[in-house]
């Protein structure tokens, strides 16, 4: 006995995990599967008749429309993303294969809910550029945010300063109050040194105990100065009582100012690094 297809097609749309969309030219929906209400959180009938960019992220929505008209121009999409609002209030990621289709009339489209992936790619790009422990940048970022902000202060002839920050002892701590309270003292002087900067500025963790300060746009070697000094103070404060016994470290920072003192990043970097190393060499002979 043939198999009636005719018939069996709508069966087959309604068993799509994925959800069918048909949309007319006045963006109204016509038809949508029944899988719509896991994605949206709407019945069928809850969303036939009503106009489809309703849903739509607002911030998506310029993109959406000119994907619609590319698509209503007879240039399929198979790989659209944007965002759209569920019934709840929720935001859902969707991926988009569409087309138009002048037999029906009609837009017909494909959506795919891709949230968990589009959350689990927004957390590699942040992992890729944040330490995971502080929450700062990384040391590749703060390579990059140096690089331009020397090219800026070469092009506008400004200055620029960069430090070089290490915990003194922090081994110390470790060996003595084990890793986890050293992670959480890591973690306060990353809040502090936030703390001490303004917006256009960058901290990082470079790695271990070891973090940078960049500085892009300094008006004098007493604002560089002064900003050490507001470090150093903010370093000085005891620490929270969650780290009750231990006393907050003390920090050695080098400077390293463009242009006085490198043309480059690693010239930079390299004599805010000696600084730093100097001014701890100088602490222990002192006693």
């Amino acid at each position: 006995m043939p198999v009636d297809l005719q018939a069996l097609y709508p069966k087959l749309i309604q068993l799509m995990l994925d959800t069918v969309f048909v949309v007319d030219r006045d963006n109204t929906i016509v038809f949508v599967s029944n899988a719509c209400e896991a994605l949206l959180g709407y019945r069928a009938d809850e969303l036939t008749g009503t106009p489809i960019t309703r849903y739509m992220h607002p911030d998506d929505l310029e993109a959406t429309r000119a994907s619609i008209i590319r698509i209503m121009n007879g240039h399929a999409h198979f790989d659209f993303r944007n965002r759209y609002i569920r019934k709840d209030g929720g935001v859902v990621h969707i991926l988009w294969a569409a087309f138009w289709s002048d037999e029906v009339g009609a837009r017909i489209g494909v959506a795919r809910n891709i949230t968990a992936l589009a959350h689990a790619e927004q957390e590699l790009r942040y992992l890729a550029h944040h330490d995971p422990l502080t929450k700062l940048y990384n040391r590749s970022l703060f390579n990059d945010r140096l690089q331009s902000a020397l090219d800026a202060a070469r092009r506008d002839g400004r200055q620029l300063a960069l430090l070089f920050l290490d915990i003194n002892d922090f081994k110390g701590i470790n060996d003595m109050h084990g890793h986890a309270a050293g992670d959480r003292v890591l973690c306060t002087v990353a809040r502090r040194l936030q703390g001490c900067v303004d917006g256009s500025d960058t901290v990082a963790r470079m790695g271990g105990d070891e973090f940078t300060v960049l500085l892009p746009d300094i008006a004098s070697p007493a604002a560089v100065a002064e900003k050490i000094a507001q470090i150093l103070a903010a370093m000085a404060e005891p620490l929270g009582p969650e780290l009750d016994g231990i006393g907050m470290p003390s920090c050695s920072i080098g400077v390293a100012c463009y242009p006085a003192d490198g043309s480059d990043a690693d010239a930079l970097l390299s004599h805010a690094d000696d600084a730093m190393y100097r001014n701890k060499r100088h602490r222990r002979a002192m006693g």
